[in-house]
């Protein structure tokens, strides 16, 4: 691995922690919007699974060693970028694939939960429902944007 690839597995990975930290209320109880998941489709469609996912672990990891996440808020985040990162691989980068693969990976992420918890899907899918329209709205615009700005740096390399 090169000192380049380290460097940008670091920033990604800082990245992926400071949007999972930041929750906006929606304005119904129990819902929030977490920025971590348009970003997290948008860092892998730019960088790849291989950066992506190794940035995710470190992230998950510095934020449960913080006490700011449970093993819950770990096994979350892992399947979500299991299912991003499997939905992007297997249909490519574009609008339709990174518009719809952060909803689909907190419907799993959803759906797994619930069945580790043997709580009822439904309160858990409303509650995340607003938060999976705004990335579905926003991770292609996003990814047009990064795209750009990664790819006018000239020193950053994409797989």
């Amino acid at each position: 691995m090169r000192a380049n690839d380290v460097t940008q597995i670091a920033l990604l990975a800082a990245v992926i922690s400071l949007t999972g930290m930041l929750k906006i209320p929606l304005g119904f109880p129990g819902t929030e919007f977490q920025l971590s998941a348009p970003i997290a489709v948008v860092i892998m469609s730019i960088f790849g699974f291989k950066k992506y996912f190794t940035a995710g672990i470190i992230s998950s990891t510095v934020l449960f060693l913080l006490g700011m996440h449970t093993i819950i808020h770990v096994a979350i985040a892992m399947i979500f970028r299991l299912v991003v990162g499997a939905i992007i691989a297997a249909f490519g980068r574009n609008a339709i694939t990174i518009s719809v693969a952060g909803p689909l990976a907190t419907l799993t992420a959803r759906l797994v939960l619930s069945l580790v918890l043997q709580v009822s899907y439904i309160p858990l899918v409303l509650g995340s429902v607003p938060g999976m329209l705004i990335t579905f709205a926003i991770s292609y615009p996003m990814y047009k944007t990064a795209r750009k700005l990664v790819e006018g740096r000239g020193g950053m390399v994409i797989e």
